[in-house]
């Protein structure tokens, strides 16, 4: 369970410095949030793969994440297009990081039957 906060703390994390980055090109003090946001991100994802998270599970829904919160969340903020061919990339790249898990999952399954 543990290793899944410092995901979920990961993904806000990085997703609060992307947001700041745009908007700190108008407040400068931002550039703060930024780089703290970023380390931040970094470590929360090295303390989730030091949990016994997979480096491919915990990267692809880092990154999945990451990039699906950042795009609705500035067409919110900024007011970005947020178009229906947008969304479908965005669709497409978490059902690739959920057949990851899955695949991970069935892996894990196949180990405990084998042994």
């Amino acid at each position: 369970m543990k290793k899944w906060l410092f995901l979920a703390g990961a993904i806000a994390l990085e997703v609060t410095a992307s947001l700041s980055l745009k908007a700190a090109l108008s407040a400068p003090w931002l550039f703060a949030v930024v780089a703290i946001g970023y380390v931040g991100a970094f470590l929360l994802l090295a303390g989730a793969l030091k949990e016994g998270m997979l480096l491919g599970v915990g990267y692809g829904i880092w990154g999945a994440s990451g990039v699906a919160l950042t795009a609705a969340l500035s067409a919110v903020i900024f007011g970005e297009p947020l178009t229906v061919l947008m969304t479908l990339g965005i669709a497409v790249v978490i059902g690739g990081v959920l057949c990851v898990e899955l695949g991970h999952q069935t892996a894990i399954e196949k180990q405990e039957s084998a042994a």
